[in-house]
């Protein structure tokens, strides 16, 4: 492999793409959107200490959310699109191996990713300015938007060369994508709810006049879902991944400053067993609920599960069209243009 190969490939890939107003408008847009998601974000957060914090993290999880509707569009033709106007096979004969084309095209196509972050830097900046923000919260997340746009391209890169016709290669990548993003959200409401188990409770109970009877207890049990038996499928979404690899920052109240903590607190709250409770209106005791900062302490990180079960998918599927791309090719799919 060589990168001045490399580098050439990912240039005139991503020359391509400029030439196309489309992709102008399109930076335009996200832009715009940007703008009124920022003043939002500044009017949500305007109440609290850690504005800046806030603002932020709404701000990449934007970006994020703009990675994953646009990039498998971008993406999901890369090789069977050149396959398909017949320009495939004249680089196929130069000295560009085939490393080199595969890896020129995950370059263009997650630079292609990296433009949607550039447009959204004045708009990190201008979150800063609320106050609040950690740096080692921006580094991490920032760290991994960057490696979710990776993953994500190479889904795009790795589908258009396992799949020949771009349309589909296009509309499987959305699939993929979607199964991360919506499909985990689906099974794990779906299949908490499938699963309930009998959950008991005690109360005091009340006489005919109304008079709690401190002698005697109440019980009944309810049927409530288990989430706890399913909250591991959130592990492999993207918006998972990225909060809860994100460290927590919490008010002085121990409830979490910005999205990330949010999401965060919701899938670990999740990990937790439905309990017995009760209630005693005798008792002078105040039974005082965990805060969010305890129920996340007490709890198991999953974003490495989730991350590398990412990356397995895009690296399997990379590697085989790694190894259909190469020449000479010993079997093609039906109705696969050489030149």
């Amino acid at each position: 492999m060589s990168i001045s190969n490399i580098r050439i490939i990912a240039r005139l890939e991503l020359t391509q793409r400029l030439r196309s107003v489309g992709w102008y408008v399109l930076l335009g847009i996200f832009g715009v959107l940007l703008l009124g998601v920022t003043v939002l974000a500044f009017a949500v957060y305007s109440w609290a200490d850690f504005v800046g914090a806030g603002v932020f993290s709404i701000v990449v999880n934007m970006v994020l959310l703009l990675v994953v509707l646009v990039s498998p569009t971008l993406s999901g033709n890369a090789i069977n699109g050149d396959r398909d106007a017949a320009t495939l096979a004249a680089v196929q004969v130069t000295a560009a191996s085939t490393g080199d084309i595969m890896l020129g095209k995950l370059a263009a196509a997650v630079a292609t990713g990296f433009a949607f972050l550039i447009v959204a830097i004045p708009f990190l900046a201008i979150s800063l300015l609320g106050g609040g923000a950690n740096a080692v919260v921006l580094l991490v997340s920032l760290l991994v938007l960057v490696v979710e746009i990776i993953v994500v391209a190479a889904i795009g890169v790795g589908l258009s060369g396992l799949i020949a016709r771009p349309l589909f290669s296009v509309a499987t990548t959305y699939l993929v994508v979607a199964g991360l993003t919506i499909g985990t959200l689906v099974v794990f409401a779906l299949g908490g709810l499938a699963v309930r188990t009998d959950v008991e409770q005690q109360s005091r109970p009340y006489d005919a006049n109304g008079i709690v009877d401190c002698d005697s207890w109440e019980t009944y049990t309810q049927e409530v879902p288990r989430f706890d038996y399913v909250w591991w499928v959130l592990a492999a979404n993207p918006f998972v991944v990225l909060a809860d690899a994100t460290p927590t920052e919490f008010n002085a109240d121990g409830y979490p400053v910005d999205m990330f903590g949010q999401i965060k607190l919701g899938v670990r709250t999740a990990q937790q067993p439905p309990v017995e409770q009760s209630w005693d209106e005798c008792s002078n005791e105040v039974f005082e609920y965990p805060t969010p900062e305890k129920i996340i302490a007490s709890t198991v990180p999953s974003w490495f599960v989730g991350l590398g079960v990412q990356i397995l998918i895009a690296g399997g599927l990379f590697a085989g069209a790694w190894s259909r791309t190469r020449t000479p090719a010993k079997r093609l799919p039906p109705g696969t243009r050489i030149a």
